[in-house]
Parts: C-alpha cells; structure tokens; sequence
C-alpha cells in the first residue's frame, strides 16, 4: 500500500485497467516527482507522487489502455466468483509468530506480499478467486499485520526491518510453508520485498509481478543534496522523541485512515469500513507504532533500479495512473530493464490496483502465471 517513503500509515488501493502487449515498449520519464507535505504532525502528514498509465491483457480479452496510446478493444472477461475457503494459520519463523492466509490445493503456487502499513488482508479480493486454479499464499511481513513486531529496539545499531528481513522472510516462508517455487505478486514496498527475495534466491521465484512498486523517493540517494538535513532530521524527530508516538496516535484512527485511503484510491467508493478496519485494528496492537516510526526513517537499503538487473526471472509491471504517491512517468523507466517483459498501464486506478480493482488485477495475474508455468509438480524444499 503507502510507498516507502510515505509515513502514510495505510496501504490504499486504486482502481486500475490494463492490457498486455507482448512486444516490450519503453519510453523514458518525462516529469520530476512531486513531493508534498499536508496537515501537520498531530493531524497527518502524506507524500504524494504521482504514476504512469498501464494496459490490459488483449490476448485474454481483458479492457485496458497502454501508455503508448493504443486502441484496445473492450473484451468479455467477467470476474469469477468463489466459495474457496480462505484459511488463516499461523507459522513460527526463527522464533517469530507469522500470520499468513492460503486458498486453492492445485496449480503453481502465489505468494501475495503487501505493502507499507498494509497486511494479508488487502489481497482479500484475490485469494478466494486465484485459489481457483492456485496455490495461493498472502503473509503478513514482520512487523505488520497479526505478525509479531519485536521492538526495533532491542537490535541495538543495528536495522531489523529492511528488505534483507523481509527477503529472507518470504524465501523462507516458500520453503517451510509453500515447499515449493512460487510466483510474487506483490504491492507498493512489498515489489522490493520480491525483488530482493528473487535476487537472494533465485532458484525460488519463478516470475513476479510488481503493481505500483515504490519507488523510493526519499531513499538518501535520491534526496536533493540541500534537502538532507532537513529530511533527516524530521526523521529523528519522529523516531527518537515524543512527537514520533503523538503523530502515530494522531494517524492511527479510522479518520485519519480513511482520509488517507481515499488520497491514494481513485474510485473512494472501495474505500468502505471493512477496509478501513481491515489496515486500522492491526495498527492498535503493542508494537505497532515503533514498526511505523522505524520504517518512515528508513532511507537507505536497495532501490528497485538496482533490484532489477540481478532478477533472473520474467517480470511483468502493472502501474494505475492515478496514483497520486509513486509517480507512473518515473515507474515507467523501469521497463527499460531486461527482466521486464512488459509495463501495463491501468486506466483510471489509484495505488492499490489489487483492492481497488480486483476485476482487473486477477486476470492478469492469472494470465502472466500460465505464460510461465510448467506443469511440474511440487518439490522438495531441499531441492529448491
């Protein structure tokens, strides 16, 4: 959901089309990001950017818009429905409770990874569907959701919750629970959790598919040289003071989550109570805040331009346009990386295109699996 770089404490979602183009199209970024403080700390405090335009499947008869202004004509896809259980379980990771959500007992196996202040929950509208004709896993990263959140403290100097935690997280978690190769579909900061899982395993990631990965806007390296100082100390003024725990207080309710959830969707009718409960009540639990603050200071670690060189399997970008967060004419560049067989460009959705617009999201997840799959059957975890 939030990017990275957004202490925005919701993951949104954003309605979005898309359509997919087998030839691979790049095109360069043409506008800045746009970066912009609202409210004040004991109100909110958001980040906006803004996104790229992506397409849809014509292949499967999916509707979508491409970026490059192609005509794609509207198809017969309709959305399935599904009476899959979906089951929540518990799994213990290196002494850590681990909540995770699976549905579907066939086919090639989904890892579904969220984003910033999200959970397993945000992917509700998919699991039941992909479970289909899928394996499907959603976790909750440590730290999030109804998985444990040990105090960052207590790990002195040293950063616990990176991309390497959760990477390691997710590899393990195919190992032990899926015990076998998956896909990632991933949301918002959840694609760098991917991306770092696939470069640090590659032998377990078969393919993965980023929808509105964050782009990190304020990692240190792309902070303006005069704007440093300044970041950096609001970023300890939240970590290490008073201020930091008033401000999650101030974030942390179904007001101000709303408000927020209703910047980054496009279509706020998907923004219902459920949803806001859904990213709320994990928020209230003990620990919960330090997770917050910890990551909102959080601005070193990989960047997603240099993820993608090492991947060594097919990746499939999917951007809503009207993400007002991660900005669609800077993602777009990322199609430029020989991983990416294509950039889809959904129409009119915000930055959680798999809530906003499951119609849309699940076909083209189900269409990129089948391009990629083999009808190899599980392995071993020691084989992997």
């Amino acid at each position: 959901m939030g990017s990275t770089s957004s202490p925005s404490l919701p993951f949104c979602k954003l309605d979005f089309r898309f359509s997919y183009s087998r030839s691979r199209r790049k095109q360069a970024a043409t506008s800045p990001p746009l970066i912009s403080f609202h409210g004040s700390l004991t109100t909110q405090f958001s980040i906006f950017f803004t996104i790229p335009k992506i397409s849809r499947l014509d292949s499967s008869g999916y509707l979508a818009k491409s970026y490059t202004n192609v005509q794609c004509s509207e198809g017969s896809a309709q959305l399935k429905s599904s009476n899959l259980q979906v089951k929540s379980r518990m799994w213990n990771w290196r002494g850590y409770s681990i909540r995770y959500q699976c549905c579907g007992d066939s086919g090639p196996a989904l890892v579904l990874i969220h984003g910033f202040g999200a959970n397993s929950d945000h992917w509700r509208k998919n699991i039941s569907v992909l479970g289909n004709v899928h394996r499907v896993y959603s976790i909750d990263l440590i730290g999030y959701g109804y998985s444990d959140k040990p105090n960052p403290r207590d790990f002195g100097d040293s950063s616990f919750y990176t991309f390497e935690t959760w990477a390691t997280q997710l590899n393990e978690f195919c190992l032990d629970v899926v015990k076998d190769q998956a896909f990632f579909i991933c949301n918002s900061i959840g694609g760098l959790v991917g991306l770092q899982a696939a470069v640090m395993e590659p032998k377990i990631c078969k393919g993965i598919v980023l929808l509105n990965i964050s782009l990190r806007l304020l990692h240190t390296k792309k902070q303006p040289q005069y704007g440093r100082p300044l970041i950096k100390s609001f970023q300890s003024l939240l970590r290490n003071t008073a201020v930091g725990k008033l401000f999650y207080r101030s974030v942390a309710t179904p007001q101000s989550v709303r408000s927020i959830l209703c910047q980054c969707y496009y279509d706020t009718s998907q923004v219902t109570e459920e949803l806001v409960q859904i990213i709320v009540l994990p928020g209230l639990e003990p620990g919960a805040a330090d997770v917050f603050l910890e990551f909102i200071c959080y601005s070193e670690g990989p960047l997603p331009e240099e993820l993608l060189p090492q991947v060594k399997c097919p990746v499939l970008i999917a951007w809503g346009d009207k993400d007002p967060w991660e900005p669609i004419e800077l993602g777009r560049t990322y199609s430029n990386f020989e991983p990416v067989e294509d950039f889809v460009v959904l129409s009119d959705v915000g930055h959680c295109p798999q809530d906003e617009a499951p119609h849309l999201v699940n076909p083209l997840v189900e269409s990129f699996v089948a391009r990629h799959s083999s009808a190899k059957a599980a392995v071993p975890s020691e084989s992997l």
